[in-house]
C-alpha cells in the first residue's frame, strides 16, 4: 500500500530542462526501482547513494528532488531531507517499508512534500507516468479544506464525529482495542469504523488515513 501526500506531478516539475534527482536508499533493488520510476516521470539525471554519509557531500549541489529512505544504515533519511531543504532543494520525498504513523507526522512537520509507504522493500508505489497516482494517493492529493466543511464532488465523503474521534486516536498510535476502551466500543465496532473511514478517504492503511487527515485538516 502506498501513500503519496502531494499530487505526483507536482513533485517533479516538467520544463525544457529535464529535472534532476538524488535517490538515497540502502536496498539496491528498491533504489533501482525508484530510479526507474523517476525516469518514467521524465527525470533524466539521477544520482544514487546508499547512506547518509554517501549522500551528504552532494547536498551542496541542489537538485530538483531528493528521495530518501526514512531508515538508512547510518542515520535518518528525514534528517537528510531536512538538510537538502535547507540547502535549497525544492522537493523531498520520504520512503519507508514500515507503516509508521510517527514518521508520517515527523515528515509533515519537517516540510517533506511526500511520504510513500511501500509495504515491502520492492513494491515502491511511485507513479509510472506523469499524473499517474499510486494506490491510496487519490485522497492524499486532495485540496485542504477546513474541518466540518461540506464534502464536494470528487473529494472525500464527510466523516462523522465518531469517525473523526477514531481517526484522532489512531493518529496517537492507539490500537483498536485501546480505542475501543477509550470510546466505550468493542474492537469489532472500531474495526468497522476504520473500514468506513478507509472507504471515505480512499486509503486503507493506518498511516495513509492519518496522513490524509493531517493534510486536509480533519485532525490536527
Amino acid at each position: 500500500m502506498s501513500v503519496l501526500l502531494e499530487q505526483p506531478a507536482s513533485l517533479v516539475a516538467y520544463r525544457p530542462n529535464k529535472p534532476t534527482a538524488m535517490v538515497v536508499v540502502a536496498d539496491p533493488r528498491v533504489r533501482s526501482t525508484v530510479t526507474r520510476h523517476l525516469w518514467a516521470l521524465g527525470v533524466r539525471d539521477v544520482i544514487e547513494a546508499s547512506s547518509v554519509a554517501e549522500a551528504r557531500p552532494r547536498i551542496g549541489n541542489p537538485r530538483d528532488i531528493c528521495v530518501a529512505d526514512v531508515h538508512l544504515p547510518d542515520g535518518s533519511g528525514l534528517t537528510l531531507l531536512s538538510e537538502t531543504r535547507a540547502a535549497g532543494w525544492p522537493n523531498g520525498l520520504a520512503l519507508s517499508a514500515a507503516d509508521d504513523i510517527g514518521a508520517v507526522r515527523n515528515a509533515l512537520a519537517g516540510g517533506v512534500k511526500g511520504y510513500v509507504v511501500t509495504g515491502t522493500r520492492t513494491n515502491v508505489g511511485l507513479p509510472t507516468r506523469p499524473g499517474a497516482a499510486p494506490i491510496g494517493s487519490r485522497a492524499a492529493g486532495m485540496h485542504r479544506r477546513p474541518p466540518g466543511a461540506p464534502s464536494h464532488p470528487g473529494g472525500y465523503r464527510e466523516l462523522s464525529g465518531r469517525e473523526v474521534e477514531v481517526l484522532r486516536l489512531v493518529a496517537e498510535g492507539q490500537s483498536n482495542k485501546a480505542i475501543g476502551v477509550s470510546m466505550g466500543l468493542s474492537a469489532l465496532t472500531v474495526k468497522s469504523h476504520l473500514a468506513r473511514i478507509a472507504r471515505k478517504l480512499g486509503t486503507g492503511d493506518r498511516a495513509g488515513m492519518v496522513a490524509v487527515a493531517l493534510r486536509t485538516g480533519i485532525i490536527h
